[in-house]
């Protein structure tokens, strides 16, 4: 489990494509300390397994249904990315509940700058508008968020300084893709909910 509480910001250094994959290896010194064969590591969002570590780098393989379901398709040599550890069990919980599982993709629509913060609209799925409310989390490339406004094509979200210094929301520039993961808790009451209905109506 990730709390969405980006530890780097590394970078794509080579691509190997396979025959039904691709083979990324990533920049990360931070997140390769102490990594190992197995482990897992977040990249803009998405959980992948370490296959290889060395100088500061790993290699992690990317499945075909996961390079067509979220932006890590979209990426290649030299793209930065957002890196994260799994959470420790006693590790502070910062961001929120973050299962590396993406959900879909958005794409940066604006970006409204200010004097100490920046807001940026991103489109949403229309069968994932549902799980994304105002003052609810959300996550954008790995990065655990607050929505502002929640619309039924997009959402807006607030970005600190330190966000936008230490993650790729920095340097999103409108058209790029995000990977978006809802809260996986009000998919949980959802399902919850649907079954008690369907329990009753019987």
């Amino acid at each position: 489990m990730f709390t969405g509480i980006v530890e780097e910001l590394g970078e794509i250094t080579a691509v190997e494509e396979l025959a039904d994959a691709s083979r990324f290896r990533l920049r990360g010194p931070l997140v390769t300390d102490g990594a190992m064969h197995g482990d897992s590591i977040a990249v803009n969002g998405v959980c992948l397994t370490v296959v290889e570590t060395g100088g500061g780098e790993f290699t992690a393989d990317v499945m075909a249904e996961t390079l067509k379901r979220s932006s890590l398709g979209a990426l290649g040599v030299g793209s930065r990315v957002n890196l994260e550890r799994p959470m420790v069990a006693d590790g502070r919980f910062g961001g929120h509940i973050v299962q590396g599982h993406v959900d879909g993709t958005g794409a940066i629509i604006e970006r409204t700058p200010s004097e100490n913060w920046e807001i940026v609209r991103v489109s949403l799925p229309a069968e994932l508008s549902r799980y994304v409310v105002e003052k609810g989390s959300i996550t954008v490339d790995g990065v655990s968020l607050t929505v502002v406004e929640a619309g039924s094509d997009y959402f807006t979200v607030s970005l600190i300084p330190t966000t936008l210094a230490l993650t790729t929301l920095g340097i999103k520039q409108p058209g790029d893709p995000v990977n978006l993961e809802v809260d996986v808790i009000a998919k949980y009451v959802e399902r919850m909910l649907g079954a008690d209905a369907k329990g009753s109506a019987e």
